[in-house]
């Protein structure tokens, strides 16, 4: 069930009752490619960041160890001893990633794999299966990401497919949920809008997928090349053609101005790779702004990377000791750096959530994310 909290402008602070408890949405969902954060964290360090829903990679977890070995354990919760909504990925990134390793045709998708050049092949239908395995709380339509920007006749050929590929995922979902002994017998199913950077393919889409009766719909195929100003048109297409009682998803996005001006625009919910990414290399989002701690000024700097934050990195640690780590090499600076960017992240998403119900975000965002943009 999805339940409208609270709006301002296109902005929407909601509730989505899964299996695996409730999302309070705007939210970001933190990145697990192979059911771990880079960087070191546990499930219990999701938990004290303020992670509300965990994302797992449909195709590395095939190559590694294996579905079929993470459902013998009892799904991916117990595997990861994380206890909140999962989301897995379909495989359709690799589509775009692996471009060089694969072929598409009407069946799906073949590869090689990336670890041992081994044959894979991925279709709608093997990607739901292998989601099923994993036991996840939403699984997300096989699709293909389209690079952008793309020639408009193999835009129309890959969307026409996209769908098609929906379909079968449908079918599939629901032979897999009946199963008798199925990992997660009440497993969600999201569609994936795509259509390049030409809105009335874009548009036409949305139109389409949203009378499957889905239960979340997303926005695939940006923050692929194209520029913030082309996504945002894009959203500004899209989101009024998604259904307004199922959570709107927009896929691989992005900074903290990325996050707000979409929140701004009716998304809910969002996932992205840089604030784990960027902490390793030592580039640190804070209330005032970006901290690369690699800078000379921070040798003898005795405070935390955020004096308002309430991480445990920030609690403890200051920044000379902080740039010591990263310098030195120490895993444990990549690991607090992580530990402070996602409570960073959360702790964002929590403050929208506030400002939507106040009525103030959409006229405090140029201000918020011009300040976070900010680098010090």
């Amino acid at each position: 069930m999805h339940k409208i909290l609270a709006t301002d402008g296109a902005a929407r602070r909601t509730t989505f009752t899964t299996h695996h408890g409730e999302i309070e949405t705007p939210i970001f969902m933190n990145v697990a490619t192979q059911a771990a954060i880079k960087g070191g964290l546990s499930a219990g360090d999701l938990t004290a960041v303020g992670c509300e829903v965990m994302l797992s990679n449909t195709y590395h977890l095939h190559l590694r160890p294996g579905d079929d070995v993470v459902r013998d354990l009892g799904g991916l919760h117990k595997f990861t001893g994380f206890n909140r909504p999962v989301l897995t990925d379909s495989g359709g990134f690799q589509v775009f990633s692996l471009a060089k390793m694969r072929t598409i045709n009407e069946e799906g998708c073949y590869f090689r794999s990336h670890i041992d050049g081994s044959k894979i092949a991925l279709t709608p239908e093997k990607s739901i299966e292998i989601q099923a395995n994993l036991g996840a709380t939403i699984a997300m339509a096989f699709d293909e990401c389209i690079e952008n920007p793309s020639p408009r006749n193999y835009v129309e050929k890959s969307v026409a497919r996209t769908v098609r590929w929906l379909i079968r995922c449908k079918d599939e979902i629901d032979r897999q949920n009946a199963m008798p002994d199925a990992i997660n017998p009440n497993q969600l199913l999201f569609g994936i809008n795509q259509g390049g950077l030409y809105h009335d393919i874009r548009r036409q889409n949305m139109q389409e997928i949203a009378g499957l009766n889905l239960d979340g719909y997303a926005i695939g195929g940006l923050a692929v090349g194209e520029s913030a100003d082309e996504m945002y048109e894009v959203i500004d297409g899209v989101v009024p053609l998604m259904p307004a009682d199922k959570p709107r998803y927009l896929m691989g996005v992005g900074t903290p101005a990325n996050l707000i001006e979409a929140v701004s625009r009716g998304i809910d919910m969002f996932d992205c790779v840089m604030p784990t990414r960027n902490a390793r290399h030592g580039h640190v989002f804070t209330s005032e702004g970006i901290i690369n701690i690699h800078n000379a000024k921070y040798l003898r700097d005795d405070l935390p990377l955020d004096e308002s934050c309430g991480c445990e990195c920030c609690k403890h640690h200051s920044r000379a000791y902080l740039r010591h780590l990263i310098k030195a090499g120490e895993v444990l600076g990549g690991r607090l750096l992580v530990i402070h960017n996602l409570y960073f992240y959360n702790k964002l998403m929590r403050q929208m959530r506030e400002m939507i119900t106040e009525g103030t975000l959409q006229a405090q965002k140029q201000a918020l994310a011009e300040k976070l943009s900010r680098k010090l």
